[in-house]
């Protein structure tokens, strides 16, 4: 794993959660807020020392914590990257003068600096391995069978490898406006083989635009010239002008293309080409977060055509639906298939294309990083009903099995070492976090007895009982969310659930009790008793003498009491 995801494990400071208040806390609310944890944790209101220097500790944290959140320029740094943010190298240039906004843009800048020289320390590789599979014996065969019979003769259907492509590239970044790309290709079909190797240079002219050369070996050296522009806000073109040099002479081709933003999620696109294969076409492309749908049409030499597809997106699954139609003058196909996330990094999908010449075709692609595998399985010629159906139904069947028997106990597997390892690496700083709960529970104890007090004489909200972390190692506690008390038992597992009512009868005001979107294990007095773990809070408490029980996710809002639990006059 990179160093950057490390980083990314590590748990920081949450100074909001610290003093309970939104992420879009006024100054009064913040103010307000370091007010009521100094009174708490101030070093003078303590007499034993081992409490006294307990004190001091999470003093100078509330200090810390109204310093970064009272300075807008800070708290500007702070809302962008967090703790580490304000040790962000460049930082020291940011003049005090400047508004939170500009610190904002000031420290993308910076950022894309850093990443531009991180670029420039590494290469980009990408390839594809593409092979092309002829399995047309599988269902050709039965066809045969009816005009010949030969019962001695056995018939084992071939599956061959009818030809194989690999392309490869690598990115490196010679100064922050200038890319150099190195690419290779490597086919061959049915015995023929051809390759190609490409150095490709990109020059950054503004940020409008950019210009690249081209030049290519293989079957006949190449010059290409490319250009983009944006010519308005919702305006932008291409430009690519090949040369081949062959025996005969030099072969042009040019490419150009005119693209314009329609609405806020479609873009048209206007392109024409001259050359060995002219054409003109248009292409309409809309995409949201729930669907991709794209509209085209082709009028040259050799093809003219019209195709339309579209992809539902299932974010929650994972999960995208294709499907897809293309007709013109070299026929017809029609194409659906699904791709499915199988870990952060991979994709897998699978398509079937059905047509009229080009038969029945099951492609099989896998997506791991910059890195494409591809497997196109020709099953049939003609458009007959049985490879169909297999093609169908066969990744449906192969995609459960595998799914359970390899994938799922590799997924699980992986959370478990991600788990352990963001333990591992947030050891100490949970113990420190743990003894410093510990310590605040101890110094709230004097508060808790009188905010307890003051909230009984009222009939106002006390809490009987509060438990955090794996609720689910809690036998008896439901936890499908807000109900009345029920008969929860002790934790079964200790060192997963924490007793956290000190802390939060600590945060009731005026018979409330207010926590807002952030892991509770920030707030004081709380800790993360199972790193990595799903946590909840359970809350049992009385209000106007009514018992009732709440049950929230770790990073669920809570509001106590609830509008209906106000009695009725």
């Amino acid at each position: 794993m990179e160093e950057n995801d490390d980083a990314g494990a590590l748990i920081e400071e949450d100074y909001y959660t610290f003093f309970n208040i939104p992420r879009d806390a006024t100054q009064e609310e913040i103010s307000n807020a370091y007010r009521r944890s100094s009174r708490l944790y101030h070093p003078d209101k303590h007499v034993d020392p081992i409490r006294k220097k307990e004190a001091e500790i999470l003093f100078n944290k509330t200090k810390k914590a109204y310093e970064v959140l009272g300075d807008p320029h800070q708290r500007a740094i702070y809302d962008s990257l967090g703790t580490h943010g304000l040790e962000t190298e460049g930082w020291e240039i940011v003049q005090r003068t400047k508004t939170p906004q500009e610190i904002r843009e000031e420290y993308e800048r910076l950022a894309r600096e850093r990443d531009e020289r991180k670029l420039q320390q590494r290469t980009n590789p990408k390839g594809s391995v593409t092979v092309h599979i002829n399995a047309t014996d599988l269902f050709s065969r039965y066809k045969d069978d009816l005009a010949y019979d030969d019962s001695e003769n056995v018939h084992f259907p071939t599956v061959e490898v009818s030809g194989m492509s690999i392309t490869q590239s690598i990115e490196a970044p010679l100064t922050l406006r200038d890319t150099m790309t190195m690419s290779g290709q490597l086919s061959t079909q049915n015995g023929t083989g051809t390759g190609s190797v490409v150095v490709s240079l990109r020059r950054l002219l503004s940020e409008k635009g950019w210009l690249e050369v081209d030049l290519g070996a293989g079957n006949g050296p190449t010059f290409t010239l490319k250009g983009f522009r944006t010519l308005t806000k919702r305006t932008f073109s291409n430009m690519a002008t090949v040369f081949h040099f062959t025996p005969h002479g030099i072969r042009p081709d040019i490419v150009t293309t005119l693209a314009t933003q329609l609405d806020k999620h479609t873009v048209g696109y206007l392109t024409w080409r001259a050359g060995t294969h002219s054409s003109m076409s248009t292409t309409i492309v809309r995409d949201n977060t729930t669907s991709h749908a794209a509209f085209s049409m082709q009028f040259g030499i050799p093809h003219s055509f019209f195709s339309l597809s579209y992809t539902h997106k299932l974010e929650e699954m994972e999960l995208k639906l294709r499907g897809s139609i293309k007709a013109g003058t070299f026929g017809a196909v029609v194409e659906y298939g699904a791709e499915k996330k199988v870990s952060q990094h991979s994709w897998l999908a699978a398509s079937v294309a059905v047509g009229i010449p080009s038969g029945v075709t099951l492609k099989i692609k896998l997506s791991r990083a910059n890195q494409t595998y591809i497997f196109p399985i020709r099953l049939s010629d003609e458009l007959i009903p049985s490879p169909v159906f297999y093609a169908t139904v066969t990744p449906v069947i192969v995609w459960a099995v595998v799914k359970k028997l390899i994938v799922d106990p590799i997924v699980h597997e992986q959370k478990k070492r991600d788990k352990e390892k963001q333990r591992e690496l947030n050891k100490t700083r949970m113990a420190e976090k743990k003894r410093e709960a510990q310590a605040a529970v101890e110094l709230m104890r004097a508060t808790f007895a009188r905010v307890r007090s003051d909230e009984e004489a009222k009939r106002g909200l006390v809490i009987i009982k509060a438990l955090y972390g794996r609720l689910v190692n809690v036998p008896g506690v439901s936890t499908s969310g807000a109900g009345e008390a029920g008969s929860s038992t002790e934790p079964e597992y200790l060192d997963e659930v924490i007793d956290v009512m000190i802390p939060l009868q600590c945060l009731v005001k005026d018979a409330k009790l207010v926590l807002h979107e952030a892991s509770k294990s920030q707030l004081p007095g709380f800790y993360d008793p199972c790193v990595g773990e799903e946590k909840l809070l359970l809350v049992h408490y009385l209000f106007h003498s009514h018992v009732h029980e709440v049950v929230v996710q770790d990073n669920e809002s809570l509001r106590i009491p609830k509008q209906c639990e106000y009695p009725t006059s």
